[in-house]
């Protein structure tokens, strides 16, 4: 079975790295173009094509694959095509070349949170379990028919970091179980019920500040879901003022009241309050709340903005 293998992030590399541990045939993979990356915007190459480079895999490169890739990828002639946050939509034109199809791996149980964001969104609407969709790829946004799906919990102070390692690896394991079953003719192709749809956006910075009226669980939530990026943040004298780590307390007061400033900083919330744990100042690095108060006398009863 030709494999056409088509992802952008470290998402997914660990089921393209499954495919070949497993003797997959992997004919190119196909992924998007270098971009540069931090403050000195260095020319970086996307974690799935470091990977297929160093397992000599052929990698194809496009900003719009429905434009400049369509002959490529008819001419590798694959018998099926995988994407793994790909990051671009495919025209029908391109789901129409490989015999088998096109199939997705989905980081949610769909049709719950289909779209860009489906890991930060189950953590910001504080679900107890997520899990991976293989799906059969259509002209829609994560609306193909199910192939198989596999479901983990969520810890209660799981961070979206920690939540998209294990979803990459329960991806990897997923997707070989998935072309098992296709290659045997066993695969049961199961429509979406889109009474039950819900949709995920991309995440954007400003998403993810702190809104001291919200209430303490969405806060906290909020701080799950930015970890580690884009990290949740709030006004500290007028810098901005990131939050790596919180956690609901029960002392309540009025919002952005500092309620304690001791060996904790608790901030009042809609109803309870938000313990902050891992804090980072504008032009600091990130340290613990113990450390932070050491060279922050901060007075209760204040506003923290």
């Amino acid at each position: 079975m030709r494999i056409l293998y088509l992802g952008t992030p470290d998402f997914a590399v660990k089921p393209l790295e499954r495919l070949v541990e497993n003797g997959a045939n992997v004919v190119a993979v196909v992924t998007n173009k270098d971009k540069p990356v931090g403050r000195k915007q260095i020319l970086t190459p996307p974690p799935v094509k470091q990977f297929a480079l160093e397992h000599g895999i052929p990698v194809y490169q496009y900003d719009k694959i429905r434009i400049e890739g369509v002959m490529d990828l008819k001419n590798l002639a694959p018998d099926i095509m995988i994407t793994c946050a790909f990051g671009q939509i495919l025209s029908q034109e391109i789901l129409d070349i490989p015999k088998l199809g096109v199939i997705n791996i989905h980081a949610s149980l769909l049709p719950a949170y289909r779209g860009a964001s489906p890991i930060h969104y189950a953590i910001l609407n504080g679900e107890s379990k997520t899990g991976i969709t293989i799906m059969k790829t259509d002209i829609g946004i994560d609306t193909g028919d199910i192939i198989l799906q596999k479901s983990i919990d969520i810890g209660e102070n799981e961070t979206c970091g920690e939540l998209f390692d294990k979803l990459s690896v329960l991806g990897a394991n997923c997707i070989i179980d998935a072309l098992s079953l296709i290659k045997n003719g066993k695969a049961n192709y199961v429509k979406q019920e889109e009474s039950k749809a819900t949709f995920s956006k991309i995440i954007k910075k400003e998403h993810a500040k702190i809104d001291w009226e919200d209430t303490a669980e969405s806060n906290f939530n909020k701080v799950r879901a930015y970890n580690p990026s884009p990290v949740a943040f709030c006004s500290f004298f007028g810098e901005p003022f990131k939050i790596y780590q919180a956690k609901v307390c029960d002392l309540t007061g009025k919002p952005a009241e500092i309620l304690k400033a001791d060996n904790q900083l608790v901030i009042g919330c809609g109803d309870k309050s938000l313990s902050l744990l891992k804090v980072q100042k504008a032009g600091g690095k990130p340290m613990l709340i113990q450390d932070f108060l050491r060279g922050n006398k901060l007075q209760v009863g204040g506003i923290f903005e």
